[in-house]
This record gives C-alpha cells, structure tokens and sequence, in this order.
C-alpha cells in the first residue's frame, strides 16, 4: 500500500502545504489578542525563545513519526507499536483533528459572510455598537451562519477529494502566496496611519517588567498552537514527504515563516488600532466587531475590509484542509474506503457537529453542559486537553520509545545530513519538553494558579 501512496510532487509545494497547515485564524486572530492581553513587546520576546526552544524540535519530532511510518496519524504509531496502547496518541490526534473542524468551519463561515457583506452593505457611518448588534444578531441566527459554514465545508471538501498532489499541493501553491501579499498589503495600509509608531512600539519595544509566570506559560501555549502540533495535521502531512525531503531545514522553514505571518498580523491590526485609540487588549472579538469599526473610518473602508476578509477566509482554508485530511487518511487508509467516501464521511460527519456549534449561539445557547455551550465545548476539549496532551505524549514515546539510532538516521537521511545538535535535541524531547507541555496542559485548564496559590 505505501508503494502507491500519494506525495507531494516539489520542494516548493512540500513548503507551502506545511506553512498552510501550520498558519490558521490563530495566528492572524488569536496571536494579536495574546500578545495585546501580555503586554506587548514582552510577550513577543518569550514566544519567539518558545518558538525556538519548544515548536521546533515537536515540530521535527512529529515529521519523524510521519515520513519514517509513510501513515496517517493513528497507523504511524500503530506501526511503531503494534499491540501497545500507544497507537492510543493517533487516535486522539484524528478525533482532535475532526472535533476541531466541528467548531472551526463555523468561525471560517463567518469571514466569508462577512467578506460578502464587504461587498454588499456600507459600514460608513456605523459605530461599535453598530458592530455588536450587527455581530451577535448574525451569530445568533438559525440558516445564515450554517450556510455559509456549509460553503466552507464545500470548499474545503473539493480541495481534499482532489487528492495531495493535484488537491492539496496545488491548492497551497495558490493559497499562501495569496496570503503573504494580501498581509503585506494590509500591514503597508496600517503603517501610513498617523500614530501607527504606537502600535509598533508596542509590538516591538519591550517592557521587561511585564513578563511574569503567566506570561511565559501564555506564550508556551500560544508557540504550541500556532505550529499545530499535537494534532495530528504535521504527521500526517509528512508522510507525504519523500526521502530527500530535509526534515531539520523543513521545520525551521515552517517555524519561520509561520513567525512571520503573526508578526504580520501584528504589524497589520496594532497601528490601526492605536490610530483609532482602541485598547490592544480588546479580545477574540476584536476581528468581528472592533475592526469593522476601524475600516469604517477608513477612506475605501469597505474595501479593505473585503481583503482582510478574503484573508481571513485564505487563513482559515489552509487550516481545515490540513485537519480534514488528517481524518481523511485515517479512514481512507485504516478501513480500506476510497478516498473520495473518506472525505465524504469526513465532511457530512463535520458538517453535523457544525450545525449544533453554529446553534449554540442561537437557540442552543442555554443547552450546556459543565457551564459550556457546544461550541465553546468542543474548544475547550480540543485546545485544552487532547492537544496538550497529545504533544506531551509524542515526546515521551520518541524520547523513550524509538531507538535514537533510527531517529538519528531519519532525521539525517541515513546519514547524509549533518545534525550537529541531535544529543541536546533528544535531550529536549525526552526530557524538557514534556514538562513543558505538562506545564501548558496545567495553564490551559487553569490549575496553575490553583498550585501557585496553594503553594503560598
């Protein structure tokens, strides 16, 4: 079976699908909100040492277990391990993945309604208030929302059905030079605001003062997530790698340039909003209702608000290509159906958790269960258990399990490659970064602030 299975066909197209599967909402959304709620400049200086120090020596971990397998996420380790418990790691990389896209299509729907509304209806003259009613009467509706989450679902699907070469590389070929030039376009946009120096003093003068615990552990989680470890998407897509494919070099590509696209976010949304006097630390809802009411006071607001749409639309593409395929090939792979009914069932099985995430805003929103509401359910399983969770077990069973002469070979393509820091790579894998992990783990279910205060 692995003799016909499917590759990426270039370099070039080996790059770009992993950098689209890496780059997502959380990078251009969730990255601004991070660092404007840490403050700042500081935060950034921690995330990039976590970037460094924790993504991308996970991120090359996770290429090992994919090219050295040629599997999906659940049959790599079911081949590293067979008639152990560990294959248990895909398992929840694939349900991750799958559970994710049942809350994700329905925020990438969002963009694109709001993309065509760009189009469609003027946002002169409107106000933050404006914004919110306009923004929780849409989310809060029965048939909009779905709609447009079932056009995602259709994009997405028509991408993955096409196959890696002709679907996924040729997509990302497309997708990410797209999205570098609209993010540039936007972040030359924001930087001929007056008063733009605020936003980028902000975002690249630090306090040192500022950098706390929490915010160390904040930028551990937020380095974890932005490179998409722990889901299962980077095995999957690397074992589409061939054997010439430079794994060390890949992942610090990939951990670059998905660097560079958060600070292009940064640079793109901070000088706007300290043009408009709009506090950094305005939250997730800063994309849906803080800046519609910055384009709003813009000449052609109404235009660029239809290219950071479209771009947010780019982003999110990316993203639920790269965890619909990881679901694809696990069922197209591990119970012997075509690829073209593995991405069937995907999307059909997504598309009905999306409704009942879609109606948690609405008429489900009083249906909860443990305080959260489906949407915000699937999240917080997703983002604060199985993921974390996920990482740290991937480093143990590398860092104990995998004889370190076959990781070594791998990861130097028996042997033609130099790897001059293995020892302190294993080193880090099997020692400090699942304490790491555990550590996030800890954070994002909100225990280490109950460990601390128990401690004093």
């Amino acid at each position: 079976m692995n003799q016909q299975r499917s590759a990426f066909g270039s370099r070039i197209g080996v790059l770009l699908a992993t950098v689209g599967c890496a780059v997502g909402l959380g990078n251009i959304w969730r990255f601004p909100y991070m660092l404007g709620t840490n403050g700042g400049a500081a935060f950034l200086l921690v995330y990039l040492g976590c970037i460094l120090l924790l993504g991308w020596p996970v991120m090359i971990t996770e290429f090992f277990i994919g090219r050295h397998t040629q599997r999906n996420a659940a049959g790599a380790f079911k081949k590293l391990a067979p008639g152990t418990a560990w294959p248990g790691i895909g398992y929840n990389g694939v349900l991750a993945a799958f559970l994710i896209l049942g809350f994700y299509y329905v925020i990438s729907g969002w963009t694109l309604d709001y993309a065509f509304n760009s189009v469609t209806t003027s946002y002169a003259g409107k106000t933050v208030a404006d914004f919110q009613d306009e923004f929780v009467a849409f989310s809060s509706s029965i048939f909009r929302p779905i709609l447009w989450t079932f056009v995602f679902i259709g994009l997405t699907h028509v991408i993955v059905t096409s196959g890696v070469k002709n679907g996924i590389e040729r997509a990302s070929k497309i997708l990410m030079p797209v999205l570098f030039l609209i993010l540039i376009a936007l972040c030359v946009r924001s930087l001929t605001l007056e008063g733009a120096k605020g936003g980028i003093d902000f975002l690249f003068r630090p306090d040192f003062s500022k950098i706390n615990s929490t915010v160390v552990l904040n930028a551990m989680g937020q380095a974890f997530f932005s490179l998409s470890v722990g889901m299962g998407c980077l095995i999957t897509y690397s074992s589409y790698f061939n054997s010439k494919t430079n794994l060390q070099r890949t992942a610090l590509e990939v951990t670059i340039l998905d660097t560079v696209v958060a600070l292009l976010g940064g640079i793109m949304i901070f000088p706007a909003v300290f043009h408009f006097n709009i506090a950094p630390t305005s939250g997730p809802e800063l994309v849906f209702i803080t800046l519609p009411n910055v384009f709003a006071q813009l000449p052609l607001g109404n235009l660029w608000a239809l290219v950071f749409y479209i771009l947010l639309a780019v982003a999110a593409l990316t993203s639920t290509i790269s965890l619909h395929e990881v679901a694809t090939a696990y069922i197209h792979e591990e119970h012997h159906v075509t690829r073209k009914r593995a991405t069937l069932y995907v999307s059909l099985a997504t598309g009905v958790l999306c409704v009942f995430s879609s109606l948690s805003f609405g008429i489900m929103k009083g249906a909860t269960l443990f305080g959260l509401t489906f949407f915000d359910l699937l999240d917080y399983v997703t983002a604060k258990i199985m993921l974390p969770f996920g990482g740290m077990l991937i480093c143990i069973f590398v860092g104990y399990r995998i004889d370190r002469k076959i990781l070594k070979t791998e990861l130097t393509n028996r042997g033609t490659l130099a790897f001059y820091f293995f020892n302190g790579y294993h080193f880090f894998i099997k020692y400090i970064a699942p304490v790491a992990i555990g550590l996030i783990f800890l954070n994002e279910l909100g225990l280490m602030k109950w460990i601390m205060s128990w401690g004093q």
